[in-house]
């Protein structure tokens, strides 16, 4: 992907992320909507619950920057954006700080500042604790809990210029609800310790940090929406799970996000906001 500016005064893009925006665009978007004229960093934003924090976020007038491993989701999102949007995008894996410590500083400067950031990549390696190795292990807690960490450290000076902001980390009701595996519910419950403890240590600066516990969400080919179409009789059972009988979906954990981001949420800082539907168990299997 090649360097793209539309728009006069905005500098910091480098080889490997995109801008796109119009003049036209930009005026009408700017002086409309919740977000109009925030900037906001959303990691793991081309797919998903990401991609819908993005597109709820630009929907609402903000400037966004996003990252994801791959460039072509993040080109499919980019180019999906019929009305002309302001989004700065690259592609890297957010395990690797250094390439992680770039996106950010290249995106505040695109975007000109910022005012909120959202720990949305994650993921998870290996099996159970017999089969799973020790890098399996490391590289989890690498994605989930080191990004998280870098993320904050680097982008919190930013938030401070702009007289603080709003930090939120999708950590997952696995954090609090025991289910297999092992390593991914230990690092979602190291999140949402983290966030206890930034928020007590970032509050003189203005910036709030909060956590989001999504439950099961249904999301277009992914786990929970193979087994709705290829085996319908599990997916009956894992919905008795939810005292309502629906899974969650990924539009209303980033109507939360988004509230997390907002004004109307400033004097809330250091919690984890379960969206789970009253979701029980956290998978097929149970505790």
């Amino acid at each position: 992907m090649q360097d793209v500016f539309d728009h006069a005064g905005w500098h910091g893009c480098t080889r490997g992320a995109q801008m796109m925006n119009t003049g036209h665009d930009r005026e009408r978007r700017g002086t409309t909507g919740r977000f109009a004229g925030r900037r906001f960093m959303v990691t793991g934003g081309s797919r998903g619950l990401g991609e819908h924090v993005v597109r709820l976020l630009l929907s609402e007038g903000a400037r966004v920057a996003t990252c994801a491993r791959k460039p072509e989701p993040l080109e499919v999102l980019r180019s999906s954006l019929d009305a002309p949007a302001d989004l700065f995008v690259r592609a890297l894996d957010v395990s690797v700080p250094e390439l992680l410590d770039r996106f950010v500083e290249d995106a505040v400067s695109a975007l000109g500042g910022l005012d909120g950031v959202v720990a949305c990549a994650g993921g998870a390696q290996g099996r159970g604790i017999a089969e799973a190795s020790a890098e399996d292990w490391a590289a989890t807690w690498r994605m989930n809990v080191g990004h998280v960490a870098r993320l904050v450290s680097t982008s919190a000076p930013h938030l401070r210029e702009t007289g603080g902001g709003s930090i939120v980390v999708v950590a997952s009701v696995s954090g609090w609800k025991p289910g297999p595996q092992a390593q991914y519910g230990s690092a979602k419950a190291a999140q949402i310790h983290m966030v206890a403890s930034l928020a007590r240590e970032l509050a003189p600066g203005g910036i709030r940090v909060n956590a989001v516990s999504p439950g099961s969400m249904l999301v277009a080919g992914k786990r929970w929406d193979r087994m709705r179409r290829e085996d319908p009789l599990a997916f009956e059972r894992f919905r008795a799970e939810f005292p309502g009988g629906e899974l969650v979906r990924p539009e209303e954990v980033a109507d939360v996000i988004a509230f997390l981001l907002s004004d109307q949420s400033r004097a809330v800082t250091g919690i984890n906001l379960p969206v789970d539907r009253g979701q029980n168990a956290p998978t097929p299997e149970g505790y």
